[in-house]
């Protein structure tokens, strides 16, 4: 007998048997078979999975955690549930398992400030912030009205990214409107959710890196109406900072703020003790480095500040009133001799503060490494204060939550990314507790969640990071 009158013989013997069948009977067959192959497409990850609901220093059910866990992936992308494995894969029979256990999932990390131009000139040597940027900074930048130039960092950039788990950043170009379409037609090729823009600089710069506030309007304008929403990418106007910028220029971009309000306003302010002593004598009649960015309508929500050294009480209260956001940058800090961050003091006023590498001052991609010297920032503080015993270590849950839902809400984006929240995006990263000998030594002997996290943050780097989903594909 024939394939096809074979085939022809079975759908009839199926009819038949479908017919003879009692009409609820028939229903839930069809109802079995449907649930079948809408399971099919949906994907579930065995591991030890982590992801945050709240932020741990502002309470005790901060998180979730199944140390025998799934994270469910549907056809589109998105988090259909994550729980306990018991109980998902029994309601998920005919889902397909990868079995990761012995590992830890957790949501994508989110770089709330880097410079993707600066990947070519991390590790450069020292000095402080404004010699460093003259030095190695600009003359770098400088390269980028090169398209062609210009993608070929960008892949390096957004390859590094992928490496190290990271698959959400908030990225400074350069002044050069082709530097922002080489980065996001590259994050496109990966679904990759990146915010960013194009510098507006027009002084106390190179003048090959020097545009006007007309121009830097004009072409901030066209970027957005290009990029902004366009797959998963988002666009942030980016005064580099105010010492590089005119009132003028500080006028058009408020401008722009206005006009697109669903945009992102990226820049940096009180890094360093000697470019805020250089911001009042460019800006006589502010009362500080914050009010200058306020008097021109930069501070709301989606607005982030990157760095914020060196903040008053009544900014950081300003910061908090207006929605916006810190990105804590402890690696750069660091690097340049810039000051320590006061995350406790930021944490007082509820002041929003996501985790930024802030390559290329920033010395690693890795956020596990952003992590560990994060740490050590808040440490310092002891070494500075009359009575230590009132300066809080970074626990391991807050320093994981700063680079994922606590990043995730500084950038206004925890509807989406950041947590296992059913229907958020799919942004994963497997971490491997045995990537490497020590590693795995020491993980052998931790013995609770925390414990194992600030072993991961310590010792761990790209090298832990064994896998990377975006939306729910491995990269």
């Amino acid at each position: 007998m024939s394939k096809a009158r074979l085939s022809c013989l079975s759908a009839a013997i199926a009819a038949i048997f479908m017919a003879a069948l009692p009409a609820h009977a028939y229903q839930q067959q069809q109802q079995d078979q449907q649930d079948q192959q809408q399971q099919s497409s949906t994907v579930a990850y065995r591991a030890s999975v982590l992801h945050f609901t709240g932020d741990p220093s502002a309470t005790q059910q901060s998180h979730e955690y199944y140390e025998d866990g799934v994270l469910l992936v549907g056809a589109d992308g998105k988090v259909k549930a994550a729980g306990p494995a018991a109980t998902i894969l029994a309601n998920n029979p005919y889902v397909p398992v990868v079995d990761l256990r012995g590992r830890l999932i957790v949501p994508g990390f989110i770089d709330s400030h880097v410079h993707y131009p600066q990947t070519e000139m991390i590790g450069s040597f020292g000095e402080q912030l404004l010699e460093w940027l003259n030095t190695y900074t600009f003359p770098t930048e400088s390269q980028f009205g090169n398209k062609t130039y210009a993608l070929g960092v960008a892949k390096v950039f957004v390859n590094e990214l992928v490496k190290n788990g990271t698959t959400t950043a908030l990225v400074m170009a350069t002044v050069h409107p082709e530097s922002v379409d080489a980065l996001f037609e590259e994050a496109a090729k990966r679904n990759m959710r990146i915010i960013a823009g194009k510098v507006m600089m027009d002084r106390n710069a190179p003048d090959n890196l020097l545009d006007t506030p007309a121009t830097s309007y004009a072409d901030s304008k066209t970027l957005i109406n290009r990029w902004h929403k366009r797959g998963r990418a988002l666009y942030a106007v980016t005064p580099r900072f105010a010492p590089t910028s005119t009132p003028e220029q500080l006028t058009m971009a408020g401008k722009l703020l206005q006009e697109y309000p669903d945009v992102y306003m990226h820049t940096h302010m009180s890094e360093n003790k000697s470019e805020i002593a250089w911001v009042q004598e460019l800006f006589p009649a502010s009362n500080g480095y914050l009010d200058v960015y306020n008097s021109f309508g930069l501070s709301r929500k989606r607005s982030v500040y990157a760095h914020g050294v060196h903040l008053r009480e009544d900014e950081l209260a300003s910061l908090a009133h207006t929605g916006s956001a810190i990105a804590f940058c402890p690696t750069s800090n660091l690097f340049l001799g810039s000051g320590l961050f006061d995350l406790q003091a930021a944490e007082r006023h509820g002041v929003k503060v996501g985790m930024g590498t802030d390559v290329g001052a920033g010395t690693s991609f890795s956020a596990l490494r952003t992590m560990g010297e994060a740490y050590k920032v808040i440490q310092l503080h002891k070494a500075f204060a009359d009575d230590p015993s009132t300066k809080k270590p970074l626990t391991a849950l807050k320093s994981f939550y700063l680079s994922t839902l606590g990043a995730a809400r500084a950038l206004d984006l925890d509807d989406k990314i950041g947590s296992f929240k059913v229907g958020n995006e799919a942004d994963f990263v497997v971490l491997n507790p045995n990537a490497t000998e020590l590693l795995k030594f020491r993980s052998a002997r931790a013995t609770t969640l925390e414990e194992k996290l600030f072993v991961l943050q310590t010792l761990g780097d790209d090298r832990t990071v064994e896998r990377t989903y975006i939306m729910g594909k491995r990269q």
